[in-house]
């Protein structure tokens, strides 16, 4: 285990795709204190420090609040959870103890903190002193004229209503990196239980099972991606963000079936899931305790995998019109501003592109150094 672990954190293409997933999810985890329209701090004339953004930290005042909420929370836990770890590295069981507490404290200023419409103009206010982020514009705030060229003021230009495009691109981020992430798990929670559960069985369940597999396959899954997604675009859901992970989570785990199926018929005969068998224990017992973990590193190969086409897949829908609703910030939704005029509009194709490019590639190339190391 120690020598795969060595070969993949060495391989060139782990080295790439980590270092570009790390340049994606950073600004993502650290979007409020990079792109706010809210100072980060500041000093009244009567001499209070006052944090402007923490209430929209706590308790944002977007559409898609469960995702900005889990990030936010996510990076309110990261700095004490690597001190823990650091602090308690050779007591296992504090640490985790002591982990476990931080996520739960850590989740209740989110619970107790109550929406609010906040439509201060912070930036005409006076103050004896006052830190913004470094783009200090949120991803909804008109801040110039439309479709602005990249300049000192807006570096990647503004967008088809005057919304600053470096902000957007930041907070869409999050975005494809929350629809990549969840929809996977969600294909392989489905796909993998149900390929471990035919595997197991095999006889006339695993032929019901396969036969119904293929039929959906041969269904083509973008157009079933638009069906679906046409259907409930009219159902006025608040996260539309939520549908999509569902949508595409649900059409993507027939070829991950097929593939811990495959894998479950090799082991099914193995010594030790036979003698499992005989000593009667629950087959929920043999797939979560035999056959899981021997086939965890075709999981892990097929998720880096499965990231990368669902972020294509969320991309497309909202380049479509069919994905994440506006006022949400997208990639795809950018791309879509610049369709009439990509020449002129070009930092709306440009940054965009690159960062899907970027998001491919990393993905891509982390899941084949994992197939390499795992298999030596």
């Amino acid at each position: 285990m120690e020598n795969r672990r060595r070969t993949f954190f060495t391989a060139p293409f782990a080295l790439i795709g980590l270092t570009g997933i790390a340049i994606l999810f950073l600004p993502a985890l650290f979007a409020p204190l990079l792109a706010n329209g809210r100072p980060l701090v500041a000093l009244t004339e009567h001499g209070r420090v006052v944090f402007p953004f923490l209430r929209d930290f706590f308790a944002p005042e977007s559409t898609e609040r469960s995702i900005e909420m889990l990030f936010n929370w996510a990076l309110l836990c990261l700095l004490p959870a690597l001190g823990i770890l650091a602090a308690f590295r050779r007591r296992p069981k504090i640490r985790k103890t002591m982990i476990f507490v931080l996520l739960f404290a850590a989740a209740l200023p989110f619970l107790m903190t109550q929406n609010r419409l906040d439509k201060t103009n912070y930036r005409a206010r006076t103050y004896s002193f006052v830190q913004f982020a470094p783009i200090p514009y949120g991803p909804a705030e008109i801040v110039g004229a439309p479709c602005e060229a990249p300049s000192v003021r807006h570096w990647l230009g503004t967008d088809d209503i005057g919304r600053s495009v470096a902000s957007r691109m930041i907070y869409g981020a999050r975005v494809s990196l929350s629809v990549g992430i969840f929809s996977t798990l969600l294909a392989l929670a489905i796909g993998g239980y149900l390929g471990m559960t035919s595997g197991e069985r095999g006889g006339l369940f695993d032929l019901f099972f396969m036969r119904s597999v293929e039929m959906m396959i041969c269904l083509p899954t973008f157009l079933l991606l638009l069906i679906l997604m046409a259907m409930l675009r009219g159902r006025d859901f608040e996260q539309s963000i939520l549908v999509v992970i569902a949508v595409i989570g649900l059409t993507g785990w027939t070829g991950i079936a097929q593939l811990v199926r495959g894998e479950t018929l090799k082991l099914r005969n193995m010594p030790f899931v036979l003698a499992a068998q005989c000593a009667n224990v629950p087959e929920r017992w043999i797939l979560l305790r035999h056959i899981l973990p021997n086939i965890s590193g075709v999981i892990l190969i097929t998720f880096a995998f499965g990231v990368a086409g669902a972020i294509l897949a969320e991309s497309a829908l909202s380049f479509l019109g069919f994905g994440v609703q506006p006022p949400t910030a997208s990639w795809g939704g950018l791309l879509r501003q610049a369709f009439e005029n990509p020449l002129d509009y070009f930092h709306l194709t440009l940054f965009p592109g690159l960062a899907l490019f970027l998001a491919v590639v990393s993905f891509n190339f982390t899941g084949e150094a994992l197939r390499k190391a795992l298999a030596k």
